[in-house]
């Protein structure tokens, strides 16, 4: 059987009007009268589905028609141009061959169904418009974040997935081992002897690649790593999740300023290229999910990025004729209210920088006043928070006081001190939350339903 994807006949359907075709894929809907019937077919290579019209002259045409919802059948027949109609063409079948037919128990049928239901059968959903339209920007825009990159003279690094390296606190990071639960090794002292696990010390699932990166970055100048990272955190927020992918560049010779522009460089790309790609989908999420989708993120290719201190921000939201559930503090961090209004105040992104030093990481760069750090969230509308990074410390004895100061213990980290010490230079760094992104590119506005199979609190089904 020679097939042809759906997605090729959309792009040279003129040029084969009265040729024989054969497709396969999974139906959709089936009508049928007395002596023939339409098909609504979909084999997932494209949006855009293709309407098959069969008669009684198959010696199986009453089997097709009473075909269900997501049975899977392989038609021939003649490909036919109908410009008069609302599709640019139909397939005439010759011959349908009945793959797989679905029971009555199949779940999706041709009505509406919430996220929520369809989030408990997240292995059938991606058949549906609103995750084919989801999932096939969340592949395009991977594909766009790789371009850019590879085109802009980025190594792409695979940083590991088990660490022993604490970035972003170990309460918040998986732990692994290969000892039993119910026959511990235990230390004079009671704990647990380690040294007897699989690695000989306590190990973790990855948080962030950064830290790794930040070696590359030390020896090939342009880096990024893309890949999944876990957290432990017992929220159940539309905006967080325990398993997500993350894009996090790290850069030599590159000091904020020049960070915020590849930011906005990248982003902008990104989103250039989906809008360019995946116009069916855009258009299809602009009506039925999120008005003004499109709108939105026209606009952005077009927005100038705000550029704005901490400082000014919080002034800003305090002069600000809102009742706030959290209220703004000087040196406290920003709430989700703040970051709407803020990007509303302003009309667009808005980078916020020079965070205070205290409710940030002990790898960045400390600034002359003593007080912030050269770190930024970029603030986007409607998302929020889409990305978050900083100027990395580079002097040895000033992360070390930091480390000091933050109860960091050093010896866990040495390797990581030690690029201080070794030919170090002023770098930063960022890290893009990947469902975050494609939450902003297709307007839903849950993270269970940006990932293919959502890992949540209480939620490990499949």
């Amino acid at each position: 059987m020679k097939k042809t994807d759906i997605k090729i006949l959309h792009k040279t359907y003129a040029q084969l009007d009265g040729k024989e075709v054969t497709v396969a894929g999974w139906i959709k809907s089936v009508r049928n009268s007395k002596t023939f019937g339409f098909i609504d077919l979909n084999d997932g290579t494209t949006f855009a589905g293709v309407q098959v019209i069969f008669n009684d002259t198959l010696s199986n045409y009453e089997d097709i028609s009473k075909l269900n919802a997501g049975s899977s059948i392989i038609v021939t027949g003649k490909l036919v141009c109908t410009p008069e109609m609302k599709q640019p063409f139909e397939i005439h079948a010759s011959a349908v061959e009945i793959a797989n037919a679905t029971t009555d128990e199949y779940p999706l049928q041709k009505k509406h169904h919430s996220v929520e239901f369809l989030r408990e059968i997240a292995y059938l959903r991606p058949r549906t418009n609103l995750f084919n339209a989801v999932f096939r920007i969340r592949s395009v825009a991977a594909f766009a974040i790789h371009k850019y990159f590879q085109e802009n003279g980025y190594l792409y690094v695979h940083t590991p997935l088990i660490t022993t390296t604490d970035c972003e606190g170990s309460d918040q990071m998986f732990k692994i081992t290969t000892l039993k639960f119910n026959d511990l090794p235990k230390n004079p002292d009671g704990t647990v002897d380690m040294t007897k696990d699989l690695f000989g010390k306590q190990a973790y699932i990855t948080g962030s690649g950064q830290l790794h990166g930040e070696a590359f970055a030390l020896a090939n100048s342009k880096i990024y790593t893309f890949g999944p990272t876990f957290r432990t955190e017992n929220s159940n927020t539309k905006t967080h999740a325990n398993e997500f992918w993350m894009i996090e560049p790290e850069i030599a010779f590159c000091d904020l300023e020049n960070l915020m522009d590849i930011e906005e460089e990248m982003l902008k790309s990104v989103v250039g290229y989906v809008l360019e790609n995946c116009p069916t989908e855009i258009n299809f999420l602009d009506k039925f999910v999120a008005n003004g989708l499109r709108e939105k993120l026209e606009k952005l290719l077009s927005s100038k990025f705000t550029r704005i201190d901490h400082a000014e921000v919080i002034k800003i939201l305090q002069a600000a004729p809102v009742k706030w559930e959290f209220r703004p503090e000087e040196g406290g961090d920003i709430a989700k209210e703040h970051e709407k209004y803020i990007t509303e105040y302003f009309g667009g992104p808005v980078f916020i920088k020079n965070w205070p030093k205290d409710i940030k990481a002990y790898y960045m760069k400390l600034n002359p006043d003593g007080k912030t750090v050269a770190a930024v969230d970029l603030e986007v509308p409607g998302a929020g928070e889409l990305m978050g990074g900083s100027q990395r410390e580079e002097d040895y004895a000033k992360i070390c006081k930091r480390c000091d100061e933050m109860g960091v213990d050093k010896s866990a980290i040495d390797w990581y001190l030690n690029l201080r010490k070794f030919g170090s230079c002023v770098h930063s760094g960022f890290g893009m939350g990947f469902e975050r992104l494609v939450m902003y590119l297709t307007g839903v506005d849950n993270i269970r339903d940006s990932i293919p199979f959502p890992r949540t609190p209480k939620n490990c089904e499949y």
